[in-house]
């Protein structure tokens, strides 16, 4: 399987750059998710010349938005900062990234806005100042942050994401055909239908003129499409209509199609987790012909290595 590029925030891989010298090494990442990923450390405080041990940092209040402020020698480091985060976003070529949680530099969500020297937070809305300009120049990105990925379907939905866009990436990097990326989306398609029905017939209408548009054309409006289908939610009444679709496609005795539909219902009713139904739609599609070997190859069955284990949990 191919292994994803994710940017991380250096302390969450066990590196000690944080304020105080120390890490802040991640479970998950560190430990179920390093054998399958390439990781791209990023340390935005270092790269930036504050070494460790080093003061800590707040956002403020200003006239011109929030400042990215030191907390005793009062020093304004918006401006380093933001043109860091723009050199780094120009350059950044990953399949997602994972942001160190409630950092005024690194903070997806909830970071807390200061009045000032002195005062409680204003309100916590607010993102990290180099995460926010990475986020804005990348929109398509798979994002999240430690603390974010400890909740099992947000876990999920993030390592589905970006396998999904490093086999994208391996497929255009490459002296791909139109067959090819025909080939790619015929493996895509049910997972594609999981997250997003307009965007599974956006991503199918592309490739039906695969031979027609130019090349680069065609490559960029279907990494757009694909991306954005894949960034939709998906959920138990969607992934039953997909298990729907496969076992259609499989030719079963009616007692073993029984079974299974028994499955998919208990599934839809939060008995069972999605692994179940999966694996005995891929266990029973083992045999000969056209439709099986479709069925197969479907993404949506194996989106991840099975090592990671993430299917696991019964939908609420």
């Amino acid at each position: 399987m191919t292994r994803p590029r994710v940017a991380v925030s250096s302390c969450l891989i066990g590196e000690p750059v944080r304020y105080n010298g120390g890490h802040s090494r991640d479970r998950f990442l560190s430990g179920p998710l390093d054998p399958y990923v390439d990781w791209v450390p990023i340390c935005p405080e270092m790269e930036a010349g504050l070494g460790t041990p080093r003061e800590t940092l707040r956002l403020e209040r200003s006239g011109a938005g929030p400042r990215l402020m030191t907390r005793t020698t009062r020093a304004d480091l918006t401006e380093r900062m933001t043109a860091l985060a723009a050199a780094r976003a120009a350059s950044l070529d990953v399949d997602g990234y994972v942001f160190k949680s409630r950092s005024p530099t690194c903070g997806v969500h909830g970071i807390p806005l200061y009045p000032g020297a002195d005062g409680p937070p204003i309100d916590r809305r607010h993102r990290g100042v180099f995460a926010a300009r990475v986020i804005d120049a990348h929109p398509s990105l798979p994002v999240e942050d430690e603390g974010r990925l400890n909740d099992a379907v947000l876990r999920e939905a993030f390592a589905e994401r970006i396998f999904a866009h490093a086999r994208l990436r391996e497929l255009l990097t490459g002296d791909w055909r139109p067959r090819d990326l025909v080939g790619f989306h015929a493996r895509h398609k049910m997972q594609l239908l999981a997250h997003d029905p307009a965007g599974y017939r956006a991503t199918g209408a592309l490739v039906a003129r695969a031979g027609v548009r130019p090349r680069a054309e065609l490559a960029a409006g279907y990494a757009e499409a694909f991306r954005a289908a894949l960034s939709k939610k998906t959920g138990p009444g969607r992934n039953v209509n997909v298990l729907h679709h496969l076992l259609g496609m499989v030719s079963l005795d009616r007692s073993r199609r029984d079974h299974l539909l028994e499955v998919i219902e208990a599934y839809r009713a939060g008995v069972v987790p999605l692994s179940v139904p999966a694996t005995l739609l891929r266990h029973d599609a083992e045999g000969e012909g056209t439709a099986a070997a479709y069925v197969r190859a479907q993404t949506f069955l194996a989106p991840y290595p099975e090592e990671l284990r993430l299917r696991h949990h019964v939908p609420a």
